[in-house]
This record gives structure tokens, sequence and C-alpha cells, in this order.
């Protein structure tokens, strides 16, 4: 997918699905402060924030705010640097449209197109707009100034660190709003190499923290939140975080950044479990590789303050191509390319290795997979849904070395009339992002001061002939009750509507108590290592003990 950068230069977007931002059903792009309109809904009361008065639309009963600015433009001399706070405004500003996303980049390893089968599913039709003009965020809530105090669900998109935008339409928090009579914000910030260079090395102790400023941008947005919330019908002493695939490592490492204590109050995982990010060492390595592929010496480092967004993109997606220290091929090991730096300052350790970070052991935390994320990594491969066990091993033996045979045993074992494909995708999917969040949610636990719950998404799309089953981002729709946006990726009948109404009650329900329970699933206990409770997700959700002990066990003794 492209999007234009503010000279009107094109920057790559890819299709993966927690990445899609399609603008065809959002509302459009404007290029005012908060962006045009072509529509012409009710507006909404004026609310006065703290950066000036805005006014937003009213849709289906829901005040809905587009592209509220918490940011000063990011380029110029305010490129890599921590966001400031925009110049106020005294003149009502309507809100009606989003805000430019961040320019795009890519993700190293990942082989997706606009044109494949994931980008039809998921509705991507059309580009948006993008430009270093990028601290937006948008807003849904039942009611404004009531003296109600809501919680508020901020949301964290996907897209690794590299790619996405909060304007999806999947993303669109209204019928959350409605539905849960709570606040849904969502965010655009800095990303790729614009988020991720550690320049301190090359341009001064003022760009110390300018590996680690997209999310310093995020917790912008949650100060703008503690600051506005109750004018937006809010609670700003009951936030919830949570994100998706890049959105729950980004959600991972605000658990582990000191500007952001006391600003979240809960906080959710799906599909992203981010226990370490970049070294120091690596990220100054990286912003040297960029330098070179842009033909900037060293010493003239400040040059790139003034490359064009669109050639700095193109040399970083260069750059992050490189083999690089601390980059692992295994999907969901470890952050890839440009991505938040451990620079002991606005983020002092990595999220969660060895251990679960001590400033926010008070926060509970839900933390979940679907349950065969590998399926959309593999899509691309023509092979795909006709490996042969050949195949299998080649590939396993590629990434597991001297355990691919004993692991090919073991999966083969549980599971006897499963064909090679699933059996891959059974492989990777448990020894990545479900051993992972298993972990997280283990090293989170000793510290005995917050309750974890733990989930999988078991339901599977019949999309593809059901070849895809529970895939990675699957459950963005379902959380978000948009099902209705994607009626390829989900497919007909009423079991997707009934997997995402429990779902998003859900998400609701621990957002507004701090405890998933509610009357749309049955007794979920809290997640513990005597006895390992797993709620899955489906038609009819169930609760299971203990459900990968031969595999954990596996993939715990050494064997990863």
């Amino acid at each position: 997918m492209n999007g234009k950068d503010e000279a009107g230069n094109f920057t790559r977007r890819s299709a993966l699905t927690v990445m899609v931002v399609s603008a065809a059903s959002a509302g459009g792009m404007g290029s005012s402060v908060f962006g045009a309109t072509t529509s012409n809904p009710p507006r909404t009361e004026v609310v006065l924030t703290s950066n000036g008065p805005v006014r937003g639309s009213i849709e289906a009963g829901v005040q809905s705010f587009k592209g509220l600015r918490y940011g000063a433009p990011t380029g110029g001399a305010n490129r890599f640097i921590p966001p400031r706070k925009p110049t106020p405004w005294k003149v009502v500003q309507d809100a009606l449209a989003f805000g430019d996303s961040a320019p795009q980049g890519i993700i190293p390893g990942l082989h997706v197109g606009e044109k494949s089968p994931i980008a039809e599913l998921m509705g991507h039709t059309e580009s948006e707009a993008a430009s270093e003009d990028c601290l937006f965020l948008n807003l849904w809530t039942p009611a404004l100034n009531d003296g109600r105090k809501r919680p508020v669900m901020v949301w964290l998109h996907g897209g690794a660190f590299a790619l996405g935008s909060g304007s999806s339409p999947i993303y669109n928090g209204r019928q959350l709003a409605a539905q849960g009579d709570v606040v849904v914000v969502t965010v655009n910030h800095r990303l790729d190499a614009l988020g991720y260079t550690q320049l301190d090395k090359l341009l001064g102790p003022e760009y110390a923290s300018s590996g680690a400023v997209g999310m310093l941008d995020i917790v912008a947005v949650l100060e703008w939140v503690r600051d506005n919330a109750v004018a937006f019908g809010g609670d700003p002493d009951n936030v919830t975080i949570f994100g998706e695939s890049g959105g729950g490592w980004k959600v991972s490492v605000i658990l582990a950044m000191p500007q952001a204590k006391g600003l979240f109050h809960r906080a959710i995982i799906q599909s992203g479990p981010g226990l370490k990010m970049t070294p120091k060492s690596t990220g100054e390595i990286l912003a040297a590789a960029l330098l070179e592929e842009l033909d900037i010496p060293p010493a003239d480092a400040r040059k790139l303050l003034d490359v064009p967004t669109a050639d700095l993109m193109a040399a970083a997606g260069r750059a992050a191509a490189r083999p690089l220290p601390g980059k692992d091929a295994r999907i969901g090991f470890s952050a890839v390319g440009f991505s938040p730096v451990v620079d002991g300052i606005a983020l002092p350790r990595d999220p969660f290795d060895p251990d679960a970070p001590e400033i926010s052991a008070d926060v509970p935390i839900m933390i979940g997979t679907t349950a065969n994320e590998a399926s959309q990594f593999l899509l691309h491969d023509p092979k795909f849904g006709k490996y042969s066990w050949a195949d299998v091993e080649e590939r396993l033996q590629a990434t597991f070395k001297e355990q691919a045979a004993p692991a090919l045993a073991l999966y083969r074992s549980r599971n006897p009339s499963a064909s090679p494909t699933d059996i891959l995708v059974d492989i990777l999917t448990q020894s990545g992002m479900i051993g992972m969040s298993t972990k997280l949610a283990e090293r989170k636990l000793e510290q005995k001061a917050a309750k974890v719950w733990l989930y999988r998404l078991a339901w599977g799309t019949p999309a593809l002939g059901g070849l895809l089953k529970s895939t990675h981002a699957l459950d963005l729709p379902l959380v978000f009750n948009t099902t209705e946006v994607v009626p390829k990726l989900v497919g007909p009948g009423p079991d997707p509507k009934a997997v995402a109404t429990q779902m998003s009650m859900t998400w609701i329900a621990f957002a507004r108590h701090g405890d998933p329970n509610n009357r749309t699933i049955p007794k979920w206990p809290d997640y513990s290592t005597v006895h390992r409770d797993v709620m899955f997700f489906d038609v009819k959700s169930h609760v299971v003990k203990d459900p990968d002990h031969d595999m954990r066990s596996f993939w715990a003794s050494g064997n990863k």
C-alpha cells in the first residue's frame, strides 16, 4: 500500500493485516489542522482541550473526534527528538477526518504486498496520506463532560515498529464505545527510522533517546489522556493500553518506561509479547548503516535532518535489510529493523528480560495469541497448504538446527492426522508467539503483585477454504466488534459475531474492572503456574488447563 509524504513522495506500505490502514471507509484525509471532510454529519458540542477548542461529529449516537493533534510536526529541527506540544489554538478546530499517518517503513524478512490474499481479505483498497506531521489521535465516546468516569482504552496499532496507523476501519472505536460505555483512543506515532534511530553518538546528548522517540510519542498520548479524559467523559485514573502484534510489543515496552508510570492502569498484549528490544550498540550500528546508505559522512550526520522523507525511508529499508547483530529470523522472537532502543533513559532495560519490570508490577495484564499465528506469515509461499514432510523438515532445519527432528516427532505424535502444513504452522506458532506470551506471563507472576490472564483465539476463519485457521490478526475485528468491515476475512453466518461479542465484552470488562470475567464467557480463573488456566475463545468459549504441557516442556528444556 502506498501513502504520500509531505513532499508528495510515495512511501512503501505493507498489506500485512496488522498494518492495514485503508482510508476507503475511514472518512478520507485532509490537510488542515485536523483534516478536511467531504461529509456533513451532526457536530458535537465544543470541547476545550489542553491544546485548544475542538469539535467532532456524532456518528450513530457516539461522539467521534478524528485527527486530534497531540504533538507538533516532527520534521526538520524536530526530527529524531522527543515530541513537543503543539502550538495552542484559540479558534475551534473541526476534528472530522483522520490526520496523516507516519511515513511507512518495511519489516525485514516479511514477504508481503498489497496484492497478497491477506490484503484482499482485510479490505485493503486505497492509499492513505503520510507525513512527518503525524502526531494525531482519534477518540470515540458515548458522551462529553457528563461527570461519568468511563474507562479509557488506548489502542496501539500493529505493523511491528515500521508500519501501520490508528486510522484503519477495523480499529474504529465507535462500536466499543457504544457497546461498553467506554472511551476509545487510537494513535498515530513515529515509526521505523524516524522513530527509532539512535543518534546521540553522532548528534550529541539532545538525541540521547532518539532511538525511542516513537515510544515517547505514545507517552505523550497518555499524558494527553490524563489531561483531557474528563472533558471527553472518561476517567484518567482508569486507562487501559492494548495492542496487537507490533502494538503488543509497544504495550510491552510502555510497561518498562519510567515516563509512562501512573499514566495507565491495565495492559492487554495481543500476539505481541515483547521480551527484548534493540541493544544500544545495535541501534548505533543501524544509525551508521543509515548514514552509509545516504552517502553522508559521520562528521556531517546533521544532514539527516534535511534528507527528504522518502529518501530517508528508502535508505532505512536498505539499512535494515543488512545482516546486523541481534536479529533473529524467527517471527516474533526479537524486534527487527528500526525498533525501540534500550537507551538507559527512555527505556532503561529490556521490557521483560530477564524478568518483569518493577515499575509496572502493580498493573494487571491480559495476554494471548491466536491458535495458528504463523499461517499468515507463510501465506506468501506458493507451497503453503501443499508442503511435503521433506519441505517441513527443510524449513525446520534452517531455523532449529539439531532440534528440528525431535520437534517434528513431538508435534506429529500429538496430532497424527495433521497435514505437513498444519504441523509447520503449529511448531512455528508454539515456539514463537505462544511460548513467548507464556514466558512473559510467568515472569509477570514472579512479582506476586498483579494478576495475569492468558487466552487463545481458537475460532478459525473460513476464508481460503479454512487454510488460515486462527491466523495472526484475526482477533482484530473480533476485539473491536467490527466484523462487518472485513466480511471476506470472517465469512458469513452468525459465528463471527458470536465470537466478537464475547471478545469485545471481555476486553471491556478488563478495562473497567481489571478482571476480564463477564456474562458472555464461562468463569475464567487468572493464570498461575500451578493450574495454567487458558481461555479459548470460540463460538462456545471454554477454559483449558495447561493445554501445552508437553510442548511447553520441550521448548523450555533448551530445545529452542
